[in-house]
């Protein structure tokens, strides 16, 4: 009986050994999986970021031509600028200075930058074609400005600093095959000895690209263009997003919470806002284009209807978010307050909400970043048009942009382009990591207040 009884012991001391081992055995591969999953989802957000730095930065850098540029005035014909003195009234002066300003605009401002650029290639032989292929083409436009500005330089000699065009970025940067033949690069072989020659001098420095941030997408001109305008459009769409979507959104998450009725049609509207938050992004652009655009004929590619059409893809988000902020505090306060005295409007306002500031500020900014990166809905409402100008106001036209990343990555000067897409990208995520940095610095600088 004893031995019987040993046995069986022994039986299940190796029964429990048994699964232990399993158990542990079980609990190392889960962590095992567990660990392996998030060292290549690391790997992935890695190689993405690496791509487009890699891609991005380069276009930070622009090859910019540095001439000793004479206006000479043998090419500009167009006189000395009028003088006010010069005439009896307001009206007769601004009638002489817009002819001088015609007369400008019908300079061959290109044969400046060719003499300068023969001046310093003295043995030079090439077309003005050639010569004009280097630069971009909105060089003669920056000569046109600086004289406009100061008529004084006539026949003097300046250095200026002119964007090369995209072909010559796309050369000296190594973006296009070098051994491709003739027939296939963007330049002439007469261009590129120069853009090599020029690069081996300084006459050509590869300078940071400051027109990105201050010009505005061009199509003439694309070593020129940049996101000045989409920036400002995106900004003017994020202030109607935070003047509209924050106030709703968190008025009626604290309506819903704390002061509804709890009925069926409560409920029902409860269900429909978390239906809405799952809603495609696409289908909000269809609603703004049909409310908005056709029905309160607001105007197209306008930053307020995109930011009314992102209000509305982002108040689900707010309001659950809101709610759950809200449904976290705990009961008790609710009662000790409600048992001290005070009104449900004094307890919501003075007691629950202060303690949800913090998360409600986070859900809100985090949903301002995510309406900040949509572009489905802004191309059905027009935003996706060319506009050159910066917007006045909300109601000017405008880009945006995620809409200007989606036409940059459609041009047809790929080489060029793709590498001023990564830049706009990383643009874009510098934005919105800003915000969510605000949004984790607020929300600290709250719970550490409370």
């Amino acid at each position: 009986m004893s031995d019987m009884s040993q046995s069986a012991a022994l039986d299940r001391r190796e029964r429990v050994r048994n699964g232990l081992s399993r158990r542990h055995r079980g609990e190392a591969i889960f962590r095992g999986i567990g660990i392996a999953a998030i060292a290549i989802a690391l790997a992935l957000v890695g190689t993405l970021f690496w791509q487009v730095l890699s891609k991005g930065l380069p276009a930070f850098t622009q090859a910019t031509l540095h001439l000793d540029v004479t206006f000479d005035e043998d090419v500009i014909t167009a006189g000395p600028a009028p003088l006010r003195s010069d005439y009896a009234s307001a009206a007769q002066y601004e009638a002489a200075f817009l002819d001088w300003r015609r007369a400008l605009a019908g300079i061959n401002w290109a044969a400046l930058i060719e003499q300068a650029v023969r001046a310093e290639m003295p043995e030079l032989d090439a077309e003005a074609s050639d010569i004009r292929r280097l630069v971009d083409n909105n060089a003669g436009l920056t000569l046109r400005q600086m004289y406009q500005d100061d008529p004084a330089l006539l026949n003097q000699t300046l250095n200026v600093a002119l964007l090369g065009s995209a072909d010559t970025d796309n050369w000296l940067k190594g973006t296009i095959d070098r051994s491709l033949p003739d027939a296939r690069q963007q330049l002439s072989a007469v261009t590129r000895a120069i853009a090599d020659r020029f690069a081996a001098d300084g006459v050509i420095s590869m300078d940071f690209a400051w027109h990105i941030f201050t010009n505005t997408d061009s199509r003439t001109a694309p070593a020129s263009a940049g996101l000045a305008g989409a920036f400002v459009g995106s900004l003017y769409m994020m202030l109607v997003v935070v003047v509209l979507a924050v106030p709703i959104g968190v008025a009626s998450a604290i309506y819903l919470e704390e002061f509804a009725p709890k009925n069926r049609f409560t409920d029902l509207i409860e269900v429909n806002i978390n239906n809405l938050a799952a809603v495609p992004s696409i289908v909000f652009g269809l609603l703004g284009a049909a409310v908005f655009i056709n029905y309160f004929r607001l105007p197209i590619s306008a930053p307020i209807v995109g930011g009314l059409v992102l209000t509305l893809m982002t108040l689900p988000t707010i309001i659950i978010a809101t709610r759950s902020s809200l449904r976290q505090v705990s009961p008790s306060l609710r009662q000790a307050a409600l048992g001290l005295g005070a009104s449900r409007t004094q307890m919501v306002f003075h007691h629950v909400l202060p303690l949800t500031l913090p998360g409600i500020l986070t859900a809100t900014i985090i949903g301002v970043a995510q309406a900040l990166g949509e572009t489905a809905p802004l191309l059905l409402i027009g935003m996706n048009a060319f506009v050159a100008n910066i917007p006045g106001t909300p109601l000017d036209q405008s880009s945006a942009l995620p809409v200007q990343i989606y036409l940059w990555q459609g041009n047809e000067n790929r080489n060029f382009f793709e590498a001023r897409t990564s830049a706009a990208i990383l643009v874009l995520l510098g934005l919105m990591i800003t915000l969510n940095a605000i949004a984790i610095f607020l929300r600290t600088r709250l719970e550490r207040n409370k």
